[in-house]
Formats: structure tokens, C-alpha cells, sequence
């Protein structure tokens, strides 16, 4: 058995100035900017209630847009369950899996982003 949830809603930023872009989100949603966790310049977290999915913002070369992460106590799992409903594995990616789904969206399966997932998650046999 595994556990998955909706994490993050990403915004991928094609852009030179991450803390313009952030500046502008934050004053929108009415969230502060934080630094991203692990010191990577490349992202922005914007605050979020404990319950709600984060918002995190990232450099991308790619047009932006918008996309989702799955987060997953076992990421394998998730992807071979998610690829058995259609998605396929575009990528590894330093910690996660890119997938896309069979309508053409990419997004994301994450190890945990938001604590332990028992008892907060889907359960998965």
C-alpha cells in the first residue's frame, strides 16, 4: 500500500527575474515569498496555510504555465498506478517523476512535501 495526495501547484517561469515574477504573485495572492528550502536560486515558495496545496515557483526555458505535483510516500508505486490509468514517464528529474497525462498535461510525483501522508492521503492497495 502507498499514499499520494495533491502537493504543488507549480508556476514555471520563463523568465531572468525570479524575484520580479515572485513579487508580483505574492502581492496578487497575498502570500509572502519565502527562499526555496534547499537554497536553489532556480525557485521561490510562496507561503501557504498548512492546509492548502503549495505554491511553488520555478525558472523554466520552456513557455510558463502552470502544473501540478503529486506527492507519493512511494514514488514507483504512483507511477506505474498512475501510468496503469494512462500517463506516460516522460523524466527523471534530480528527486521526482515527469509524467504526462493522456490529455497532454505535465506534472509531477514528489516524495513527500508536506509532512508524513498517513492518515492525510489517498491510500493506494
Amino acid at each position: 500500500m502507498h499514499r499520494s495526495r495533491l502537493s504543488t501547484f507549480v508556476l514555471d517561469c520563463k523568465t531572468d527575474d525570479l524575484d520580479a515574477a515572485s513579487t508580483f504573485w505574492s502581492r496578487a495572492l497575498g502570500r509572502a515569498v519565502k527562499p526555496s528550502p534547499d537554497g536553489d536560486s532556480l525557485y521561490r515558495v510562496l507561503a501557504a496555510k498548512a492546509a492548502e496545496p503549495l505554491l511553488l515557483m520555478q525558472v523554466v526555458d520552456h513557455d510558463s504555465r502552470i502544473h501540478l505535483d503529486i506527492e507519493s510516500d512511494d514514488l514507483e508505486a504512483e507511477v506505474r498506478r498512475l501510468e496503469a490509468l494512462g500517463a506516460k514517464r516522460v523524466g527523471f528529474v534530480k528527486r521526482w517523476w515527469v509524467l504526462q497525462a493522456p490529455t497532454g498535461q505535465r506534472f509531477c510525483v514528489v516524495n513527500p512535501q508536506r509532512g508524513p501522508l498517513k492518515g492525510r492521503a489517498n491510500e493506494w492497495p
